[in-house]
C-alpha cells in the first residue's frame, strides 16, 4: 500500500482541499498509473454535494474525478496490454463483475455490479474507491485504456466521460455520411457531440437558446445553428433529422425536438433533467420515432473512441488549471462559465 496526494471534500458542504489517501500495490493484473491530467465532469460537482443522494449517496470523504489521462509506472507481472511508459486513461469504470450478459457483450457501463472510480465499494482496502483528483491510481489493466500519441493530453481527457457519452449513442444510432445531425446544447457534452458528428460526415445543426453562441458553434463544427426560441426557425426542420442527442440538462420542451425527426428518427438524452420531462405520445407515433437515453459506453467502444479521436484529431476544448483553483472551477461551473471543460493539471499537485 502507498500513500497519494490527493483532494477531498469532507462533508457536502467542505471545499475540497489536499489530503493523503492509500492506493493498493499493483497487483498481478494491476496497472499504476501517474496522473497526469484529470478533467471536471458536472457529475463530480453533484457526488462532491451529494446532489444525487436518492440514488447514489455520497460516502465522506470523497475524492472525485474519472477523466483520468497519464502515464503508466508499474505493471503487474501478467499485464500484457500496457507497459512502463504508456499514455494510458481510465473513465468512470474500474472494473465490474465480467459475467454478466452486459460485460459477456463488452457493454461494461450496463453492468448491474460496476465499480465506479469513485465513491463505489473498494474491494481491495475496504471503504470507497477515490478518483482522478489525485497524484497516481492503481487499475485493472481491462480497464486501462490507450491514448493516441498525437493527442494534447489535457484535451484528450474529457474524453473519459463527455467523449464517450456523445459518442456511443452516434455509433449506436448509425450517425454518418449524408444523416442531418441535431446537437441540443452547447456545453460540455454538446461541443463534443458537434465534433464527432461533423467527423462521422453528417449535416450538424446545433439548437440554443443563446444566440452568442453562433460563431462558437460554427467554428466547432455545426453546418447551421438555430435559435431555439424562434418558432419559425425550428418549423423549417421539421421531419428532416435523423438523430439529435440532447446534452440539456434544464426542464426544456422535448415534443419541440421530438417533431423535428424524420420517420425512424432518434431522439437520445444524454443530459438529465432533474424533474421528468413531459412526452406527446403522438410525437412518437405518427412517425414511429423513438426516445431513448444513453449512459457512457464499454471498455471496447471507449477504445474505439479514442482512435477515432486520434484518427480525427479530435480532443476537448478545456481550460486547464491548477489543483488550487478546483473550488473556483466548481463555482464556474454551476454558472456555465467554461468553454468547454475544465482540466486540472496535477502537475499542480505536487507543490502541496
Amino acid at each position: 500500500m502507498t500513500k497519494s496526494k490527493a483532494y477531498a471534500a469532507a462533508t457536502a458542504t467542505s471545499p475540497l482541499a489536499l489530503t493523503t489517501i492509500s492506493r493498493r500495490d499493483p497487483g498481478e493484473h494491476d496497472v499504476q498509473i501517474e496522473i497526469l491530467f484529470a478533467g471536471i465532469c458536472h457529475s463530480d460537482l453533484h457526488s462532491v454535494r451529494n446532489e444525487w443522494s436518492e440514488f447514489m449517496p455520497t460516502v465522506y470523504p470523497i475524492v472525485p474525478g474519472h477523466e483520468i489521462v497519464g502515464r503508466v509506472t508499474k505493471v503487474g507481472s501478467s499485464v500484457a496490454k500496457h507497459k512502463t511508459g504508456d499514455l494510458v486513461a481510465v473513465g468512470c469504470l474500474v472494473d465490474s463483475d465480467r459475467t454478466c450478459p452486459s460485460c459477456q457483450e463488452g457493454l461494461e457501463q450496463f453492468c448491474p455490479n460496476m465499480t465506479l472510480t469513485f465513491n463505489s465499494p473498494d474491494k481491495h482496502l475496504g471503504g470507497v474507491t477515490y478518483g482522478g483528483y489525485s497524484d497516481q491510481i492503481v487499475v485493472d489493466e481491462r480497464f486501462v485504456v490507450r491514448v493516441p500519441s498525437n493527442l494534447n493530453l489535457a484535451g484528450a481527457a474529457p474524453l473519459l466521460c463527455a467523449g464517450i457519452t456523445t459518442y456511443s449513442p452516434m455509433r449506436h444510432w448509425g450517425v454518418s455520411e449524408g444523416k442531418k445531425v441535431g446537437v441540443v446544447g452547447l456545453g460540455g457534452l454538446g461541443h463534443m457531440g458537434v465534433k464527432f458528428a461533423r467527423a462521422m460526415g453528417a449535416h450538424v445543426v446545433v439548437f440554443t437558446t443563446s444566440p452568442h453562441k453562433r460563431e462558437d458553434a460554427l467554428r466547432l463544427g455545426a453546418d447551421e445553428v438555430v435559435v431555439s426560441r424562434d418558432a419559425n426557425a425550428m418549423q423549417k426542420h421539421a421531419g428532416s433529422f435523423n438523430f439529435i442527442l440532447d446534452a440539456v440538462s434544464a426542464d426544456h420542451d422535448i415534443n419541440a425536438y421530438l417533431n423535428l425527426l424524420t420517420r425512424d428518427g432518434n431522439l437520445t438524452l444524454v443530459g438529465a433533467p432533474a424533474k421528468p420531462l413531459a412526452v406527446s405520445a403522438f410525437g412518437l407515433i405518427m412517425g414511429r420515432r423513438s426516445l431513448s437515453g444513453s449512459p457512457i459506453g464499454g471498455l471496447a467502444e471507449t477504445q474505439e473512441m479514442l482512435d477515432f479521436c486520434g484518427t480525427n484529431n479530435i480532443t476537448a476544448d478545456v481550460e486547464v488549471i491548477p489543483i488550487q483553483k478546483v473550488n473556483e472551477a466548481y463555482e464556474r461551473l454551476l454558472k456555465a462559465d467554461v468553454k468547454y471543460r475544465f482540466v486540472i493539471d496535477i502537475a499542480s499537485l505536487k507543490s502541496e
